[in-house]
């Protein structure tokens, strides 16, 4: 199938073209028909498969069809809540890419940067506002925001956004949101908590299943190098260097551990930059753009903070620490082999971590191979340290949040042109 047998408008044909793809994904294939019916939607859809254009095209098409006359203000008509700064600049992006010749007004609004320019965007008039939920709860009690015009209501990874602790905002967003409108709900799971949500939102969704949330993409090489855990920094050290990588994304399990990682990996001559809550917005930036653009050879991340990330063909994703949560470990690694590219997913495994590879492995069913590196063999004698089993943001989710929290962890500067070269899919 190709996009033009999707009935999209030339505009967004022309851009989408512009971008070299002409083939969508299978969440694109099922879910723009879906969108362009009209009705409520249900997807399940994992990240790097292509959902955030399974919502945007559509949006932007039905928008086109439904064109508000142009004489007066525009008012906002679509509301897109996403979880962290990082996603919500990726969604942007692709209203923007998608949208730059159909004449529609888009902006993104998130905390830890400057309220000032979102109020002036808001106030100039838009047709689409792509949001965290606290910064958006933060200008309505501002009354610079109204949202009774609203046509469509997305929530993107709704799973992260119940993770956390969002809820509580969603619902008094959606408290003021108008009852007739068309609702998207996307989540990487189809977990009790979402179906929760969705009785309570959806009316006779339409149902997607693009893949089960404990698969792995196949076009990732997935490895286990079982090592000790004060040679975890020396072994990356040494894979960096061997194998000349070039662009790797680390997860870390503590903001305190990635910040430690790049100071000794920058004593060994690896370029590193670390991305977390605790980072200013200006150096979340920053990292980000100087990682997309192979200016550092090493982005350390927290799960939360890597929410969003969207790099083409990023080869080489490492597992410093296993993930306190198995379903992070699909998320983590889906953060490489996309849009058709091969990738490799290595996990340093120390002796504490036993347990929790035997619960990522029994989550995605596979048996993950496992090869010991000369020089960094572990010691079979070496005792299991307790390691904390809920991570500190889990912990404080589970808390009432203030109701002015930005939400997520750091803004994404737009991505580096593509290739112009053709291509069959794309997974934004």
């Amino acid at each position: 199938m190709l996009f033009t047998d999707l009935g999209l408008s030339e505009s967004i044909l022309r851009a989408i073209n512009e971008e070299g793809y002409t083939s969508p994904t299978p969440i694109q294939e099922k879910s723009i028909p879906a969108v362009l019916k009209g009705g409520d939607l249900l997807a399940a859809a994992q990240t790097g498969t292509g959902k955030t254009a399974g919502f945007t095209l559509p949006i932007l098409q039905r928008l086109s069809d439904s064109a508000k006359p142009s004489s007066g203000k525009r008012q906002l008509r679509v509301l897109i809540l996403t979880p962290t700064r990082e996603l919500a600049a990726q969604v942007q992006e692709s209203v923007v890419t998608y949208g730059k010749y159909t004449g529609l007004k888009s902006t993104v609004i998130f905390g830890g940067v400057g309220a000032n320019p979102q109020i002036k965007a808001i106030a100039a008039g838009l047709d689409i506002l792509v949001a965290t939920p606290g910064r958006l709860l933060d200008l309505m009690s501002q009354n610079c925001v109204s949202l009774s015009a609203i046509e469509i209501l997305v929530l993107d990874e709704a799973d992260r956004m119940l993770d956390m602790g969002f809820l509580r905002d969603i619902k008094k967003i959606l408290a003021v949101l108008p009852k007739q409108r068309q609702n998207l709900l996307f989540s990487a799971t189809f977990s009790s908590e979402i179906k929760a949500l969705a009785d309570s939102l959806l009316n006779s969704p339409a149902l997607i299943e693009v893949a089960r949330s404990n698969s792995t993409n196949e076009a990732i090489a997935q490895l286990i190098h079982p090592v000790d855990r004060t040679q975890k920094h020396p072994l990356l050290a040494h894979l960096i260097k061997s194998n000349q990588w070039k662009q790797v994304l680390v997860f870390t399990r503590t903001k305190h551990g990635a910040n430690k990682l790049v100071l000794q990996l920058e004593k060994d001559n690896i370029t590193a930059m670390a991305i977390h809550g605790n980072k200013s917005q200006g150096a979340r930036t920053k990292a980000l753009a100087d990682f997309k653009d192979s200016k550092i050879t090493v982005l350390v991340a927290t799960d939360i903070a890597a929410r969003g990330i969207d790099i083409d063909q990023l080869p080489h994703v490492v597992n410093y620490d296993l993930p306190n949560v198995s379903e992070d470990y699909v998320h983590r690694i889906g953060r490489t082999g996309r849009a058709g590219s091969n990738g490799v997913a290595v996990s340093l495994v120390c002796v504490d971590e036993h347990e929790m590879l035997r619960d990522i492995e029994k989550l995605i069913k596979q048996k993950l191979p496992q090869e010991v590196i000369p020089g960094f063999e572990p010691d079979p004698n070496a005792v299991a340290q307790p390691i904390q089993l809920r991570s500190q943001q889990h912990q404080q989710n589970r808390k009432p949040r203030p109701s002015n929290n930005g939400g997520g962890s750091g803004a994404s500067k737009p991505a580096a042109k593509r290739s112009s070269q053709p291509k069959r899919s794309f997974s934004r």
